[in-house]
């Protein structure tokens, strides 16, 4: 069952005699519990797509719905109702508020939705034992690593269990231990929580821990791989030859 569908969707900067198409008539479908990765090279409309997909910017034209719900045709108040219910987000700067501790980033979306506090307590206990932070619960941001607060990120999006999460580059600022133990976690809790999971990247080794990895070139779907019952370096070498293919672009251990 799709929990996400794109039908004919453009995105259009300018006015008509300065135009410019990010996104011509994209359609995609994301599953029930699936983790997909965006990539293509810079420009391609890869951020852009991410951004009208999680509701942050809107369509020129077109319809998205998540569950069922058009989101696109909501006023600002309603929109941010459900994001609050049905979406999660992480990004690759954090967004963690330095004057709250890593408990209280975390707790951020369960005081909107005024969850009561022995609930919201019992919430962070299991996402942070999930995430390994629960250590540094009373630390603040600038007193924790750059893999630590985007696991305190990461952990933020999945405490209100949302239906799915959308993710921006979030092992951009990462060193590749903490990024590849970022990606296991995602990769678990999709499993376990069955969230969806949609995240752009420019990282093929970052893709290759989703199960189908999109590729947009000038603003529309080039081509798209699923894993399948592929070993997770059989998929990053196929995710290595098509972003070659699509961009010209040589990865580098």
């Amino acid at each position: 069952m799709a929990i996400l569908e794109a039908i004919k969707i453009y995105k259009t900067y300018g006015n008509k005699f300065n135009k410019q198409e990010v996104l011509r008539a994209l359609d995609l479908q994301v599953q029930e519990g699936e983790f997909v990765s965006i990539m293509g090279a810079s420009g391609s409309g890869k951020t852009t797509l991410l951004n009208v997909l999680s509701s942050i910017d809107r369509v020129s034209q077109g319809t998205i719905t998540i569950e069922g719900q058009n989101f696109n045709q909501m006023k600002d108040k309603q929109l941010a109702e459900f994001r609050k219910h049905h979406l999660g987000f992480i990004f690759q700067e954090y967004n963690l508020l330095d004057t709250l501790t890593v408990k209280e980033n975390i707790l951020l979306p369960l005081s909107i939705k005024k969850v009561s506090k022995k609930e919201a307590n019992k919430a962070f206990d299991t996402v942070a034992a999930e995430f390994g932070i629960a250590d540094i619960a009373n630390k603040y941001p600038n007193e924790i690593s750059g893999g630590q607060k985007q696991r305190t990120s990461a952990a933020r999006a999945f405490i209100h269990e949302p239906s799915i999460i959308f993710a921006d580059e979030p092992t951009g600022a990462l060193d590749s231990k903490a990024a590849s133990g970022l990606l296991n976690k995602l990769s678990d809790l999709n499993a376990k929580r069955n969230t969806s999971i949609v995240m752009v990247t420019h990282d093929p080794l970052a893709a290759s821990f989703s199960q189908r990895v999109v590729f947009i070139k000038d603003g529309q779907i080039y081509t798209q791989l699923n894993k399948g019952e592929q070993t997770r370096d059989e998929f990053f070498q196929d995710v290595i030859k098509t972003q070659g293919v699509l961009g010209g672009i040589k990865y580098e251990h």
